[in-house]
């Protein structure tokens, strides 16, 4: 099938591509280089470098003649987007209401959509929250992520697309970046290899559900043969907190550096772990790969690129 990939050459899709690609289906990417990189970006697929707001996007679903859409294109920042809600509006509800209305108009079949099973849950009353846990986003981020949720439904009550809803987890691994605010995995790995002390904002026992990118594409690649419109939570519903992540990662680099404890983050949330039991009973799909050789898979990659 011919498959359109929207940030392509970020972290997670580059991998998602890869997987299109490698079981045999025609991949065709979009993304404007503002954080993915041409690096990452499959030879075997078709890239065009276009903003997902851009009028010309009709154009390639014209042209394309997509079976499916993989959203994962997004301003993905928590902070950015507290910073900055109109921003973040516009890239995730404008952006993705662009995609959805051409897969109308160009007869998709199918959309995935990447949502977030950290932002749109909020603070926890369920630990691991399941798909049917109230959604309370404490951060623009996290409501521009449920908005999409709420139209990819009224896409396919109105004109029929086929959909499903992947709410990941802390997803880390190769290709992450540390730059930004964004990849707490990335950010220490980078640090602790450049002989730095990483900052643990507060006191480090905020809590994350950290899966590996190996594991996620497995679920979107699961999602091709899968006909039911759903919502998935992609995660491991295992707590682990920042002080323990910075522990495996000092230990990984062969570092021997101090904990240093920075000022907390104002609304950060401060448990996150999400129930996948869903995605097993449905699809079949579960984590294979524990924190500790995701983070060794992540530290020797970063290792290669010094």
């Amino acid at each position: 099938m011919k498959i359109l990939v929207t940030g392509g050459a970020g972290f997670i899709a580059s991998h998602v591509a890869d997987a299109y690609i490698k079981a045999g289906h025609e991949v065709v990417i979009i993304d404007n280089l503002s954080t993915g990189k041409i690096e990452n970006i499959n030879p075997n697929a078709k890239f065009y470098q276009l903003d997902i707001l851009d009028e010309k996007v009709k154009a390639v679903f014209r042209t394309e003649k997509f079976d499916l859409v993989n959203h994962h294109a997004a301003q993905m920042d928590i902070r950015k987007s507290v910073a900055d809600p109109l921003y973040d509006a516009r890239v995730n509800i404008l952006g993705t209401l662009n995609l959805m209305q051409n897969s109308v108009d160009f007869n998709v079949k199918k959309f995935i959509f990447i949502s977030s099973g950290g932002a749109a849950y909020g603070e926890q009353e369920i630990f691991p929250a399941p798909e049917t846990h109230p959604t309370r986003p404490l951060s623009p981020y996290g409501v521009t992520k449920l908005t999409g949720e709420k139209y990819l439904y009224f896409y396919h009550t109105a004109y029929g697309l086929q959909y499903n809803v992947l709410r990941y987890a802390n997803v880390y691994g190769p290709r992450q970046s540390p730059h930004g605010e964004a990849g707490v995995v990335a950010i220490f790995t980078t640090r602790l290899l450049n002989g730095e002390v990483p900052v643990i904002n507060g006191d480090g026992k905020q809590t994350r559900d950290y899966v590996y990118v190996g594991d996620v594409v497995r679920a979107n690649v699961e999602l091709l043969n899968f006909n039911q419109n759903e919502t998935f939570n992609i995660g491991t519903s295992i707590e682990t907190d920042v002080n323990q992540i910075f522990h495996h990662l000092n230990s990984l680099c062969g570092s021997n550096k101090p904990e240093q404890h920075g000022p907390a983050k104002k609304g950060e949330q401060l448990r996150s772990v999400i129930d996948y039991s869903k995605a097993t009973q449905l699809l079949g799909w579960k984590p294979e790969v524990d924190l500790a050789n995701g983070l060794k898979k992540t530290v020797e990659f970063f290792k290669q690129k010094k």
